[in-house]
């Protein structure tokens, strides 16, 4: 379970998203003032952090610029979340180091894929060491190659993406929205529908290999474990 800290001095504002990302399966803490995440952050780093820009004792920017210069945090993924839409601001924020931009009022679903999307890029590196096979069909994510029989099959980026990660829970069903959260990220205006269509094509390319991808009707898709 992955750890994130809430850094925002809105009481409703905090609660909400700790709530939205409780449900999205996160370990969630939340903080106040610059003070108390400097705090938190050096007693117990998380996976990443979602900042504020207007902080009562610090700005946003300020604390930004300490986590990436202290050697301990300078990994950390923060996404910033502010009222402040001009682009001279986000420009600051992203040479300041932060790895996205979430202007208020935002919808918790988009925060949500915002960080899956994050984390995912955070952690990308470790994963792409991995190779997945079954049978004659081999996925090689360092190279990033699909083969069947020995063939490379010609798989644009997303049914390569959608491939990985049935094939990474085999006998284990993923439902369309964990693959519209893992696959798309914070691309909000992609349906469950799209998955379906990317998934069909998938399934033409890998020819026999393909009929190992189950429908899990109602729910979404199985890679088979057999």
């Amino acid at each position: 379970m992955k750890r994130i800290l809430v850094i925002d001095d809105e009481p409703d504002l905090r609660e909400l998203v700790r709530i939205n990302l409780d449900q999205a399966g996160y370990s969630v803490d939340t903080v106040s003032t610059g003070r108390e995440a400097l705090h938190a952050l050096r007693h117990s780093p998380p996976d990443l952090v979602v900042l504020d820009l207007m902080l009562p004792d610090v700005s946003g920017t300020e604390l930004c610029r300490k986590i990436r210069s202290d050697p301990a945090l300078a990994e950390i993924p923060v996404i910033m979340l502010t009222a402040k839409a001009a682009e001279v601001d986000r420009v600051v924020g992203f040479e300041l180091g932060a790895d996205d931009y979430v202007t208020k009022p935002f919808s918790p679903r988009e925060l949500s894929l915002r960080i899956a999307a994050v984390l995912r890029r955070r952690f990308a590196d470790s994963d792409a060491e991995q190779t997945l096979e079954y049978g004659t069909l081999q996925l090689d994510a360092a190279r990033h190659r699909c083969t069947v029989n020995g063939t490379e099959a010609p798989l644009t980026a997303k049914e390569f993406d959608l491939l990985r990660e049935l094939m990474s829970r085999p006998g284990r069903v993923v439902t369309r929205e964990r693959l519209l959260e893992r696959v798309w990220g914070s691309d909000v205006t992609v349906t469950p529908r799209t998955i379906d269509t990317h998934l069909k094509r998938l399934r033409e390319k890998l020819g026999h290999a393909g009929g190992a991808i189950e429908t899990v009707r109602g729910v979404g898709y199985r890679f088979s474990d057999r």
